[in-house]
């Protein structure tokens, strides 16, 4: 009776009985099952095998249906044996014959039949389940048998049976997953919880996410035959993650940027494609600035198109106007809106401040936007507020420290006697905004000048505010003509002093008012650690008279020199330590150069390229030097030449550049005199003088010169001894110098009503516009300035 074509018979074992309960035939299954052959079976007594007898029912207790239950066997080992079988009647020709009756037997163990009855009820269940769907697939991948909540969405047939997927879904979404279904068929590996989206042909919107699994389906003898596939709606789970993944960009998007336009475009970039085909972000107006946005006298607030993101042909053009009212709400009559409207604007505000808004749409064949979209949005807009509000303080703050290390620095553009110069500033674009990089031009007596670049490590306001220290200091100490390595001696100790205090490096806390403890030896101080120190400096003194150039550098990389013939080199300076260490000497180096030589200082922020390769940097301004010197550009532009497209990358540091073009005093415009040490000689220097002066067309200055000399001259005889020495210098002043061997430095005092002397410098002082003196390697010259009388 058993058939390998019906698998369903497979372990049920079957015997023939006769009228008398002789069994007459037997399955093979039989004789597995009880552990008997055939011959011990066959024409056997059935009820010899039950261990009860009594249970078992003949033809005549049978009914015309047969019947069925549980009974115990013995088998051939003498094991007892549950069996559940079920007894079919089988009738003859002449129903009143009981010989012609047969009853045929069918049974198989209890456990068995208990296994089937659980895999029928489970397959009937599984069927009936509205919570998730559920279809078994042929090997074709079509549609076999589903449950009746099998995607039950618009556009879904109602009979599903013979259909592919293909059939009813968006032809990307079938192909997606009866990808998967087909990999289930080949490899036999089952698919777990895959995610899928199906939209539907009739209905092409946002469709439904699915999460998908799907196992093979084999027969007895291994040959497959299809798959169930379970389909489990998770959409709302799906967006869920959406919204919050999308929260999550939108955060560090609007976030990564300390730019207002920045912080907008990040914004309107992370919501469009996943939750809007067009995104738009407004910023008020003041917000660029830094300032508070303030309603105007209507109510109304100024916003500026700032950011637009999505197609081209739907997106508005950024840069427009709109107006919002004080609460938040788009003022209809005066926004520019575009021409499909929006679905929903949220407002930026933070801390009380609005700031702007954000606007969002999609097309219009898509899903519209629910509530849960909305308080999104919201969310995402005070989020994106914030980081607006953060961008626009460091607006405000950066150009606080801009405006303030501009109005530090000298003009960019200056021409004195010795140089005409042009300088470039360009801020670091990093999170700590401007640095301590400085440069200036300072005039110096008898029409010399120094100039000056240096470099404070660190960013924001306190390297702004340390830079703005040591440009005075050196502004103070060039006032005393001191030398290039002198003055940076001078410098040295005074930054040795900043860092001892704690001033130099802004690492005191908030709020810490507690006296620095010195332990070091009376009359010592603490040598600071070098890891500390952070300022590096060049200073430059040029002489147009004798086109001499003394430099002395405290850590800080040489000027280069490109000649009037187009070469270019670098100054041979000996580098010291940079400011801070002290207790090392500074070197000095002299340089003549020709009249028209530009003379390049830089901080190194303009050679440090992104490798950190300081030699390419050098070369490439020596390069870049000799091009526009060869071109003969104006300073200006070829200072701005010189820092264009340099780094190639993202600034690392600030980069200062000052550009100075030599200028020189000829020899007619220059005078020198030596006076012997005799008060008559004093005669004699004031008509040659007066003689030069006509010479120059400056007869309207030879009275007070006169004067000046006498005064000067007739002092330096008195008080110093030996030869004087006197020289006019006409530049773009009128300078008059006298020098002596003497080392004392002459005061000026006001002179009581009954003293005879100690008016000639107080006299000297009131009619020239500027004096003063300076130590020399013989001893000292006294010099004074005129301004040059002006054409009527």
């Amino acid at each position: 009776m058993e058939d390998r074509r019906f698998p369903f018979l497979d372990g049920v074992a079957g015997a023939l009985v006769d009228g008398s309960g002789t069994i007459v035939g037997c399955t093979s299954a039989a004789e597995d099952l009880l552990a008997l052959p055939a011959r011990a079976l066959v024409g056997r007594a059935l009820r010899d095998l039950l261990a009860d007898p009594d249970a078992w029912r003949g033809p005549e207790e049978s009914g015309p249906g047969g019947w069925d239950g549980r009974v115990t066997v013995r088998t051939g080992d003498g094991r007892p044996l549950n069996l559940y079988v079920r007894v079919l009647t089988l009738h003859g020709d002449n129903p009143n014959d009981p010989t012609a009756t047969r009853q045929v037997v069918l049974g198989a163990k209890s456990s068995t039949v208990a296994r089937w009855r659980q895999d029928q009820a489970f397959t009937r269940e599984l069927f009936l389940q509205d919570r998730f769907g559920l279809a078994v697939f042929d090997t074709d991948l079509q549609i076999v048998r589903t449950n009746t909540h099998l995607l039950p969405y618009s556009g879904v047939p109602p009979t599903l049976s013979g259909l592919k997927l293909s059939d009813f879904l968006q032809p990307a979404d079938a192909l997606v997953l009866e990808a998967h279904l087909r990999e289930v068929l080949e490899t036999g590996r089952p698919l777990v919880q895959a995610e899928g989206l199906a939209r539907t042909v009739v209905d092409p919107r946002s469709g439904r996410m699915m999460a998908i699994s799907a196992f093979r389906l084999q027969d007895s003898d291994g040959v497959v035959i299809g798959l169930t596939v379970l389909f489990t709606d998770i959409t709302e789970q799906h967006r869920s993650r959406q919204r919050l993944a999308l929260l999550h960009r939108v955060t560090a998007a609007a976030g990564g940027s300390l730019s207002v336009t920045g912080t907008a475009e990040g914004l309107a970039r992370a919501i469009v494609p996943d939750f809007a085909d067009v995104a738009v972000v407004d910023i008020a107006a003041a917000v660029f600035t830094g300032d508070e946005p303030v309603p105007d006298p209507t109510g109304r607030l100024v916003l500026r198109r700032t950011a637009v993101a999505g197609p081209s042909e739907s997106a508005p053009a950024t840069g427009d106007t709109v107006h919002v009212k004080a609460d938040g709400t788009a003022d209809r009559t005066t926004a520019a809106e575009p021409a499909h409207g929006w679905e929903i604007t949220a407002p930026l505000a933070a801390r009380g401040i609005l700031l702007g808004q954000v606007a969002v749409r999609r097309d219009r064949w898509k899903d519209r936007y629910e509530d849960g979209d909305r308080l999104l949005l919201a969310e995402i807009a005070a989020r994106a507020a914030l980081a607006v509000d953060n961008a626009r303080r460091y607006t405000r703050e950066h150009r606080a420290a801009v405006g303030l290390q501009r109005s530090l620095l000298p003009p960019a553009v200056r021409t004195v006697a010795a140089v005409s110069t042009a300088s470039v500033y360009l801020p670091t674009d990093s999170a700590g905004g401007v640095g301590g990089d400085w440069f200036d031009v300072i005039p110096l007596s008898s029409a010399r000048v120094a100039l000056v670049v240096g470099d404070v490590a660190g960013h924001g306001l306190q390297a702004t505010a340390t830079m703005g220290r040591l440009r005075t200091a050196v502004r103070t100490l060039a006032d005393l003509d001191l030398e290039p390595d002198e003055l940076l001696v001078h410098l040295d100790d005074l930054v040795s002093q900043l860092l001892f205090e704690g001033d130099f490096t802004g690492e005191a806390e908030e709020g810490d008012t507690a006296e620095p403890v010195d332990t070091a030896p009376a009359g010592r101080r603490h040598r600071p650690d070098p890891g500390s120190v952070g300022a590096t400096c060049l200073y430059a003194v040029y002489d147009p008279v004798t086109r001499a150039c003394t430099i002395a550098s405290a850590g800080h990389p040489p000027p280069a020199v490109a000649g009037p013939d187009g070469t270019v080199h670098f100054l041979p300076v000996t580098p010291g330590p940079p400011l801070g260490v002290g207790g090392l000497p500074f070197e000095a180096t002299e340089a003549v150069l020709d009249e028209g030589s530009v003379l390049a200082l830089y901080t190194d922020g303009l050679i440090e390229r992104g490798e950190g390769d300081i030699d390419e940097g050098m070369a490439e301004i020596q390069r870049r030097l000799a091009a526009v010197a060869r071109q003969d550009r104006p300073l200006r532009e070829a200072a701005l030449q010189l820092v264009a497209g340099l780094p190639p990358t993202r600034l690392r540091d600030d980069v200062t550049l000052l550009l100075a073009r030599t200028r020189a005093v000829p020899a007619e415009s220059t005078a020198t005199w030596t006076v012997d040490p005799d008060p008559a000689a004093v005669a004699k220097v004031r008509a040659d003088a007066t003689a030069r002066l006509a010479d120059w067309g400056l007869d309207d200055l030879a009275f007070t010169t006169e004067l000046v000399l006498s005064e000067l001259v007739t002092n330096a005889i008195r008080y110093a001894g030996g030869p004087v020495g006197v020289r006019l210098i006409h530049a773009d002043t009128l300078t008059c110098e006298v020098s002596d061997g003497s080392s004392t430095q002459p005061r000026m005092r006001r002179a009581r009503l009954t003293d005879e002397g100690g008016r000639g410098l107080y006299l000297v002082a009131q009619l020239t516009d500027r004096w003063g003196s300076r130590y020399t390697a013989a001893g000292k010259t006294i010099w004074t300035e005129q301004e040059l009388p002006t054409d009527p």
